[in-house]
């Protein structure tokens, strides 16, 4: 699985930072995942970021290499 965040759809509310700092921050006033964190799905309050985000710019999805093991 793999986390990203769409930034033409992001606006910038800081949630995602505010539930999971671990696995989020702002880069220029948008919401951004980690470099190096982009897999960490599992991580504490990833999903609730994900499913709370009031812009739903963030994207939980299965990598290509797990769509072929399916």
């Amino acid at each position: 699985m793999r986390i990203s965040v769409d930034p033409e759809q992001c606006y910038g509310s800081g949630d995602c930072v505010h539930r999971a700092p671990s696995v989020f921050t702002q880069v220029g006033g948008l919401g951004a995942v980690i470099p190096g964190r982009e897999h960490d799905v599992d991580a504490p309050r990833v999903r609730e970021a994900a499913e709370g985000c009031p812009s739903a710019a963030i994207t939980i999805a299965r990598t290509e290499a797990e769509e072929v093991r399916g």
